[in-house]
């Protein structure tokens, strides 16, 4: 096959699966992190055993999952230089401040003080504990935006010009790479985004343990925080979705047109759903908005905007090929994602609705099972908005923005390194695919232990006591005829009856 032979498209899928992979657990952790803090502060202020409990959960939570995404992440920064040398070339003199910022500026914030949340609790002062629990956020949220400034350099070079021999961009002025045209949009949609994956997430387990009997007061309040959450974050992300698109139309004319499936000039219509036919060149819909897009994009209904075919003529496009473009797979991307949105609001509102009016979700069903299928929807629209982001600026890896210096652009086929053959790209994808699924598989039963344990309150036994089968066949750990750890796990839904064994322990 074709494929096998093209180290290009293989490198592409490569880095593709990787980024989709990390991305996974990215949004979890920085979501889930601000989860983590909320309850910090809660149990802060209560000093309550109930919220004690549920604090200590979502640390676990977080640890797990921000573990699975510092090793993801490792991979692709080292893919940069194994399989897109020229890419790392092109761009070294500008990523080098802002990838060596992220570590020593963020991960380093981020990693001491949830050293601070595993091993200090019983040793820091409990405001010291607190403010370690909400600068762990902090340090995940400002490590994307170091990650989100190089990624969205690429989108809409600024600050550097081309190297005399033409193989380079040499930084002129941080300030203006660092803060290009679209980084702060990109930054604060992407943040939004993640916060609302990480209150989903919340909301999941809650609506799990609802379902099962389980927990109901932790499940009640993590509903209310999570709901919150979702709405607010939901809201702010209408705000930065239309800053990001603005930026789209007015730097990367190619990436719009793609979007909205435009070969000729139009005024561009708001299309709810679609299939590009690529042959035909059209857009073939039963429902669209004459001048949507163009009022979303500059307020009027009459903006005209070039299509594909006249912008591959211009000197800075020429690169692209509108018969090979991506055009339907970007189209159907960003569509997917704009419906993602739908179903997130809704699920957020009836969230809210029936939490916090008399508790109702605790007898709907089906509420509960919305609840638990609900990470799905900003997932893949997470997935969705990046495919769309880094698919639309095709064939450039380093886009030729309006605004962008002179000639400071770099094509996908001329940023992949020449000495890596296509046998090579196959074996080391089938080998991340192979480490990854059992990476994923760890994770999960790690997850599913924690969820199955809950905030449950811990009774710690003498290595000398025998634990009654009863209570293992009961309890978290069922089908196992010993205790793994060493200790009894009770909830507010099942209590076990002691034994005169464990009375006398």
């Amino acid at each position: 096959m074709d494929i096998f032979s093209d180290p290009v498209l293989l490198a592409r899928i490569q880095f593709a699966a990787t980024a989709a992979y990390h991305f996974i657990f990215v949004p979890l952790s920085i979501g889930i992190g601000l989860i983590l803090a909320i309850s910090e502060t809660r149990y802060y202020r209560s000093r309550s055993e109930e919220d004690a409990l549920a604090a200590r959960f979502w640390v676990k939570v977080f640890t797990a999952t921000f573990a699975m995404g510092v090793a993801t992440g490792i991979t692709m920064e080292f893919s940069f230089g194994t399989n897109w040398a020229q890419y790392s070339r092109f761009v070294g003199n500008i990523f080098g401040a802002p990838l060596a910022a992220e570590a020593l500026l963020a991960f380093f914030l981020e990693s001491t003080f949830l050293g601070i949340l595993l091993f200090g609790r019983d040793k820091v002062s409990p405001k010291f504990y607190l403010a370690s629990a909400w600068l762990v956020w902090f340090g995940s949220a400002l490590s994307a935006l170091w990650i989100l400034i190089a990624n969205s350099w690429m989108q809409t070079p600024a600050g550097a010009e081309l190297s005399a021999d033409g193989t380079q961009a040499i930084l002129t002025d941080f300030l203006a790479a660092a803060f290009n045209p679209s980084t702060l949009p990109r930054y604060t949609h992407t943040v939004t985004a993640l916060l609302v994956m990480g209150a989903f997430g919340s909301i999941a387990i809650a609506g799990w343990y609802l379902h099962k009997g389980r927990f109901s007061e932790f499940a009640m309040k993590t509903l209310r925080v999570g709901a919150v959450v979702g709405i607010v974050s939901t809201c702010a992300l209408l705000g930065t979705a239309h800053s990001s698109a603005v930026v789209v139309a007015e730097e990367q004319p190619t990436k719009l047109a793609m979007m909205e499936g435009m070969y000729d000039d139009e005024v561009p219509p708001l299309y709810l759903f679609g299939w590009v036919d690529e042959s035909s060149q059209q857009v073939i819909t039963p429902f669209s908005i004459p001048g949507g897009t163009s009022f979303l994009a500059t307020g009027t209904w009459d903006t005209e905007y070039p299509g594909l075919n006249s912008l591959s003529q211009t000197e800075d496009y020429g690169a692209l090929d509108p018969t090979t473009a991506p055009v339907n797979f970007v189209f159907q991307t960003y569509h997917l994602m704009v419906a993602m949105f739908g179903l997130i609001m809704v699920t957020c509102l009836l969230v809210l609705l029936f939490t916090f009016r008399g508790g109702k979700i605790r007898q709907m069903k089906w509420l509960q099972w919305l609840c638990i299928l609900s990470p799905l929807f900003p997932f893949l629209a997470i997935q969705a908005g990046w495919f769309t982001a880094e698919m639309g600026r095709q064939p450039w890896v380093v886009y030729p923005s309006v605004t962008g210096p002179d000639s400071v652009s770099l094509t996908v086929n001329d940023g992949v390194s020449a000495s890596v053959t296509g046998g090579e790209l196959v074996v080391t994808l089938l080998l991340f695919l192979v480490v990854y699924v059992l990476l994923i598989v760890a994770w999960a039963r790690l997850l599913g232990k924690f969820i199955a344990i809950g905030p449950a309150k811990v009774i710690e036994m003498p290595d000398d006591v025998e634990v009654p089968a009863q209570m293992l066949a009961d309890g978290p750990f069922r089908g196992e005829t010993a205790d793994p750890i060493g200790l009894i796990v009770e909830d507010d839904a099942s209590k076990a009856t002691p034994s005169k064994t464990e009375e006398g322990a």
